[in-house]
């Protein structure tokens, strides 16, 4: 029997799906939704002028998964990060190999100046950050912990006036 890809999606499968949008506005939760719908897709692009999840807009994203591997990347703009990272907040990107990001923060706290580099990557299937240092390389700040996806990596690059991100992952 062969179905029609509308039907086939009804029914919870797909050879293959392509998006392409404009501007995409999700949260969180429906995110999620959308992975664990994506499960009967064998091949899947999505591709977007525009995305906003949480506090950080990116631009010409795009998303791809084969199989069970999930595939994200997308641009940030330095001043769109600086904002979601607060005023008076710096963020320098310091290095990007072996599926993490090493990152430089500074700004002020109750009118003192610091710096602190901190690495992002993935641990036991979560997106991880924690500051480097003897005294601070037991804090942790998980940005990404969802059942349905193991993070597996995650890379930047600086770009014009701000930052190519990556992520890869698979479905669980």
């Amino acid at each position: 029997m062969k179905a029609w890809p509308a039907v086939k999606l009804l029914w919870g499968s797909a050879d293959s799906v392509t998006v392409r949008a404009g501007s995409l506005s999700m949260s969180t939760a429906q995110t999620v939704k959308l992975l664990g719908e994506a499960r009967g897709v064998k091949d899947m692009r999505l591709t977007a002028e525009s995305v906003r999840e949480g506090p950080l807009p990116l631009s010409e994203a795009s998303f791809q998964k084969r199989g069970d591997a999930l595939r994200a990347q997308a641009r940030a703009s330095r001043a769109d990060v600086g904002k979601a990272l607060g005023e008076g907040v710096e963020l320098r990107l310091l290095s990007s190999h072996d599926g993490q990001v090493e990152v430089s923060v500074s700004g002020g706290l109750f009118g003192v100046q610091a710096s602190v580099d901190a690495v992002a990557r993935a641990q036991e299937g979560k997106l991880v950050v924690h500051p480097t240092g003897f005294l601070l390389e037991g804090l942790k700040l998980t940005l990404i912990d969802n059942p349905r996806v193991y993070v597996e990596g995650v890379a930047a690059s600086a770009v014009a006036a701000g930052y190519r991100l990556s992520i890869w992952a698979s479905l669980r």
